[in-house]
C-alpha cells in the first residue's frame, strides 16, 4: 500500500469519525430542543455516517468546495451548549458565514447569528396537531412515512388513517404496504400491528386505523383526537360540498386536498402562494404532483425574463388510475395496458399554474404523455420570453435560484450527462431542472423539469400541512 493511499484512508477514516460523534448530537438537538440540523437544506436527522459524508460532499455545489466535517463538528458541539429553541439550523450557512467572518470566537459567532432562539428565546412547541389521512394509496402511506420520520419535530402529529374494509385481514395488509414498497424501498424501522385495537404502530408513532366508507360519519373525538387537519387523498371529492363532509366530523377542523381543488377552493403550491392560506381557511389544496414542479421555476423565469406565452407538456409515470391491461375505462386512451404503452392524455397543470400565478392566465398550454415507468415524471416548458436570453444566462439563473432564493425547497438543478428517471426517486423537491436539457433560441427558450409526483409532491403536501396549522419553525441563520 502506498503512503498517498494511507493517507487517503487515514483522512476518511477520520471523516466517519467526526460524523459518528455527530450522529447523536444531532439526535438529541431534534429531541429535546426540536433543531434540525441541515446542510444546506439536506437534513442530517437519522442520516447515516455516509449520508452526513455525502451531505458535505454536496455542499461543494454551494461553496465550491466540499464542507469540511471537522468545521461542521465544532459547530455541533457548541449548539448543544446553546439552549436552543425550536428552529431549523443550516450547518452550511454558519461554516461559510464565520469563514467570511472576522471573527475568531465561534460561540459568540453563533450567539450572534442564532440569537433569535438561544437560551429558549421565541416560540416554544405547544401539543402537536392532530393529522389524519383519508386514505392511504400511494401519497397517503408516503405521507404517512414523511409525518412519523419527523414525529415531534414538525409540530405534526399523524393520529390516524380513515379507509374501507376490504378484507378480513385488511390492516395486516395496509402495514405490509407501508412497510415495503417497490419504488421507495422499505420503510425506515420498525411496524408493529395491532389487530384487536386496529392500530398501526411506526416507529413509536401509534396510528388508529379508522374502518369507514362515509367522510361524515366518523368521531374522531372518540380516539382522542381534536382539532385535526385531515389530507383526503382519495381524489374522491374535490369540491367544496363533497370535502365539507370531513367537516361535518366531531375532532376535525381543516381539509387539505391532495389534488386540485374545482370552484373557489384555494389550490396552493407551496413556496408560491402559500401566503395565500389563511387563519380561518377550513378547505384548501395543494393543487396536483404536476402543477407543484411547473409553478416555482415558471415563476421565478416570469420573474426575471417575462414569458409572454407558452406550452406544457408533461411526460407522467402511469398511475393507479390506469388499467394493467387493456380494460374499459371511462377516460380517452387510459383503457389501454399502461406498462405497455405510451398514452396521449389530458392535463390541467397549465391552467391550474393560473390559480397560484395569476400573471401566467391564459399564456399556458399543456397536453401529457403517460409512459410506462411507476414514479418521477418530467415537464418540458416551451416558452416564448418577452427577452431574448443565452443558454448560460438562464442556466446560471435556475442553478443559482435553486441554490440561494427563497424557492431553493421547491427547485433543484442538476447538469449531469448521464442522469435517468429512476435517479430523482426520493427527491424533495418539487421539481429539478435538468440544465444540460435546456435549448435557448434568442426569445424562445425549453427547459426540462424532472419530479418525483409522489415524494416530491408528499412534501409538499406536508409543508402546505404544517403552514395551515401555523407552524413557523424560524430558519437560521437567516442570510439566504
Amino acid at each position: 500500500m502506498t503512503d498517498q493511499t494511507t493517507a487517503t484512508m487515514d483522512e476518511w477514516a477520520a471523516k466517519q469519525d467526526a460524523a459518528e460523534r455527530m450522529i447523536p448530537v444531532v439526535g438529541r438537538l431534534y429531541r429535546n430542543n426540536d433543531v434540525l440540523l441541515t446542510v444546506y437544506g439536506r437534513s442530517l436527522l437519522n442520516k447515516s455516517v455516509t449520508g452526513i459524508l455525502k451531505a458535505h460532499r454536496y455542499a461543494r455545489h454551494f461553496d465550491g468546495a466540499e464542507l469540511d466535517i471537522a468545521e461542521t463538528a465544532a459547530i455541533v458541539n457548541e449548539l448543544e451548549a446553546l439552549n436552543l429553541g425550536t428552529s431549523s439550523i443550516d450547518l452550511g450557512r454558519l461554516a461559510a458565514g464565520f469563514r467570511s467572518s472576522d471573527q475568531s470566537d465561534l460561540v459568540a459567532f453563533l450567539r450572534s447569528e442564532l440569537a433569535d432562539v438561544v437560551d429558549g428565546v421565541g416560540e416554544t412547541p405547544g401539543e402537536p396537531r392532530d393529522v389524519v389521512l383519508y386514505g392511504f394509496g400511494r401519497i397517503g402511506r408516503l405521507l404517512a412515512r414523511i409525518l412519523v420520520d419527523h414525529a415531534g419535530g414538525t409540530g405534526l402529529r399523524l393520529r390516524a388513517i380513515v379507509v374501507r374494509k376490504n378484507s378480513e385481514n385488511d390492516i395486516v395488509k395496509r402495514a405490509s404496504l407501508l412497510r415495503r414498497d417497490s419504488v421507495h424501498g422499505k420503510f425506515d424501522g420498525t411496524i408493529i400491528v395491532d389487530e384487536e385495537n386496529n392500530t398501526i404502530q411506526a416507529n413509536g408513532v401509534l396510528i388508529q386505523v379508522i374502518y369507514s366508507g362515509d367522510p361524515s360519519q366518523v368521531d374522531y373525538t372518540e380516539y382522542g383526537i381534536k382539532d385535526a387537519i385531515v389530507i383526503d387523498n382519495t381524489g374522491r371529492w374535490r369540491d367544496e360540498e363533497g370535502l365539507k363532509q370531513h367537516l361535518d366530523c366531531p375532532g376535525v377542523s381543516k381539509v387539505l386536498l391532495t389534488a386540485p381543488g374545482k370552484g373557489d377552493i384555494k389550490n396552493i403550491v407551496y413556496g408560491v402562494n402559500n401566503s395565500d392560506i389563511r387563519p380561518d381557511d377550513t378547505i384548501l389544496s395543494a393543487a396536483s404532483c404536476t402543477t407543484n414542479a411547473i409553478t416555482p421555476v415558471l415563476q421565478v423565469i416570469n420573474d426575471e425574463f417575462g414569458v409572454r406565452n407558452g406550452h406544457v407538456e408533461t411526460v407522467h409515470s402511469f398511475t393507479n388510475d390506469q388499467n394493467l391491461i387493456d380494460n374499459f375505462h371511462k377516460g380517452s386512451r387510459r383503457g389501454r395496458a399502461a406498462g405497455l404503452n405510451m398514452v396521449l392524455t389530458e392535463t390541467g397543470a397549465a391552467k391550474a399554474v393560473a390559480k397560484a400565478l395569476p400573471e401566467l392566465k391564459g399564456k399556458l398550454s399543456g397536453n401529457a404523455i403517460r409512459v410506462p415507468t411507476p414514479d418521477v415524471s418530467m415537464a418540458i416548458l416551451n416558452l416564448n420570453l418577452e427577452r431574448e436570453t443565452t443558454v448560460d444566462q438562464l442556466n446560471g439563473f435556475l442553478r443559482e435560484t435553486s441554490l440561494h432564493s427563497q424557492l431553493r425547497n421547491q427547485i433543484d438543478y442538476i447538469a449531469s450527462p448521464e442522469v435517468v428517471s429512476t435517479d430523482f426517486v426520493g427527491s424533495k423537491r418539487a421539481g429539478i431542472v435538468d440544465g444540460l436539457a435546456t435549448i435557448v433560441d434568442g426569445d424562445r427558450v425549453v427547459v426540462y423539469v424532472w419530479y418525483d409526483n409522489e415524494f416530491g409532491y408528499s412534501c409538499q403536501v406536508v409543508r402546505c400541512v404544517a403552514d395551515m396549522a401555523c407552524i413557523d419553525t424560524p430558519s437560521l441563520p437567516k442570510r439566504v
